[in-house]
């Protein structure tokens, strides 16, 4: 991997790590199109640049996190679901990330349910989400954390799993938006630490300064995304995010065949 094709994959995990459109499945269908080889350090690489991307999320969030400690207990509820089938299902997880066709079939239906959803809660009056400022219950923090656990899936999305899973349980579109932020902290530092662990003494001393590239980058760029989701849920529903992931998955599709 080259420095252009890391700089191009930090932008993609900036942008994407933190909007419902999987950072995952982006990077691997934008790893083929580069043509990146498959070897073992792709999928390392793709899990440990996603560290760059949260640490934006600890900077954005610094003061919240230090101030409001009862937050920390949702947060660690929400993750247990993740650490468990993480930890239990590392190898076959792990296996997921190598697979484009996965990642894009996961982006289509991910984008399909995306829709639905919000049409579902569009009609149901008698849910009423729970005040913009609160943050979730114990309960609603449980619940978002097992739809966390579908996002080991490459191409459902971590973001949109928690974020729409938030919404399906009456938290309001910002604080679930919010929560799918800090959440991240915990479940992608255990994740990266993890393997880098099983895998980082294999890794030469031109792959850590890939990584280390392709994490600024990230950092930068996921920066400007989570300032921009958040201005945008002000306004507007997720549909047009599930739209983009169809026409995203169509577009890989014509690609490789025509």
């Amino acid at each position: 991997m080259d420095i252009f094709q890391t700089i191009i994959l930090g932008i993609v995990e900036g942008i994407t790590e933190f909007l419902p459109v999987s950072s995952t499945g982006h990077l691997a269908i934008v790893a083929q199109w580069l043509g990146i080889s498959k070897d073992t350090f792709l999928p390392s690489f793709n899990i440990a640049i996603q560290l760059g991307a949260i640490l934006a999320a600890v900077v954005l969030y610094a003061e919240k996190l230090l101030t409001e400690r009862a937050l920390w207990g949702r947060i660690a509820i929400a993750f247990l679901p993740t650490a468990v089938v993480g930890v239990t299902l590392y190898k076959f997880i792990r296996s997921l990330l190598d697979s484009a066709w996965i990642a894009a079939i996961a982006l289509f239906l991910g984008g399909v349910i995306m829709i639905i959803v919000e049409k579902i809660l569009a009609k149901k009056k008698d849910i009423e989400p729970m005040e913009e400022d609160s943050m979730p219950t114990m309960r609603q923090s449980l619940y978002i954390g097992l739809y966390q656990v579908l996002a080991f899936v490459p191409g459902i999305s971590r973001s949109a799993a928690t974020i729409i899973g938030g919404m399906v349980h009456k938290v309001s579109r910002r604080t679930a938006v919010e929560f799918s932020f800090l959440l991240a902290i915990p479940t992608m530092i255990a994740a990266t630490g993890y393997d880098l662990f099983r895998n980082g003494a294999a890794f030469a001393a031109s792959d850590w300064y890939v990584l280390l590239v392709g994490g600024v980058v990230a950092f930068i760029t996921a920066l400007f995304a989570m300032k921009w989701l958040l201005a945008y849920v002000k306004k507007y529903t997720f549909i047009p995010f599930g739209i983009y992931r169809m026409v995203l998955t169509l577009a890989f599709v014509l690609v490789l065949f025509f």
